[in-house]
């Protein structure tokens, strides 16, 4: 492989959710492989810690609600004027919601919202950045999804939704996009040592990781340098799929 299709000397690469754990993993990789990286998180205090550690200049911080679709939007679009280009966006974000809880007792308001960041956040974001990279005709995209989204975990049920909703949108979209030489991936971690999982309960960790063949869980390390491959240069010739990073969990 040609070493120059795994760095990003020259690249603007747009991190949704690099305030902690794989998104801030991600950044500082990119970054340390020449990458001009734009980060963008709720989390203004951990973003802010971040910024200061990546030597990054205001403009290339934002906060960000995915939540929101104006936030989506408004973000990516003054992001893309500050750039001039978008060769990958690499989306992190997202909440874990109600755990340990049986489906019929999930209040409508908690499962819309878990959805609504995981999933509709998702989409917001590759609808902001599809429009340059088909006018550069390249782009990479990267989106976290869960081994939730292809097993289910028990419990999980608004997580499992808007995990596996991301995996299908990502297989229709890949097909839609190849054309015009965007690629678009999704990843499906077991769980890893992240801030992400603090609220989840320990029954359901100790469920999780007992699923896990190697059993123990991931760190933050060995997702972002998947990430890293799903969006560089050397990523050329996979979209629409999702990648494994479960420790042998997956079973397709």
């Amino acid at each position: 492989m040609d070493a120059s299709n795994v760095n990003f000397e020259g690249q603007s690469v747009f991190i949704a959710g690099a305030a902690n754990g794989i998104g801030a993993a991600a950044a500082r990789l990119i970054a340390e492989r020449g990458g001009k990286v734009f980060i963008m998180d709720i989390a203004e205090e951990a973003l802010s810690k971040l910024q200061k550690e990546l030597s990054l200049p205001d403009d290339q911080v934002s906060l960000i609600d995915l939540g929101s679709q104006e936030s989506v939007e408004e973000t990516l679009r003054t992001f893309i004027s500050r750039s001039g280009r978008v060769d990958a966006l690499i989306n992190s974000a997202g909440i874990v919601g109600p755990n340990s809880t049986k489906v019929e007792n999930i209040p409508w308001v908690d499962f819309e919202r878990a959805v609504r960041i995981n999933l509709f956040g998702a989409i917001w974001l590759t609808q902001a950045v599809l429009p340059i990279m088909k006018e550069q005709k390249y782009g990479r995209i990267a989106h976290v999804a869960s081994i939730a989204g292809k097993e289910g975990n028990p419990g999980m049920a608004p997580y499992n939704v808007a995990k596996s909703g991301l995996i299908g949108f990502i297989k229709g979209v890949g097909k839609e996009v190849a054309p015009d030489g965007i690629v678009i991936n999704a990843l499906a971690p077991a769980v890893i040592r992240t801030e992400l999982n603090a609220n989840t309960s320990e029954e359901m960790l100790k469920y999780m990781i007992s699923r896990i063949p190697m059993g123990r869980q991931g760190e933050v390390e060995e997702v972002a340098e998947m990430l890293a491959f799903m969006a560089s240069k050397a990523c050329s010739f996979t979209t629409g799929f999702t990648f494994d990073a479960s420790g042998g969990r997956a079973t397709y």
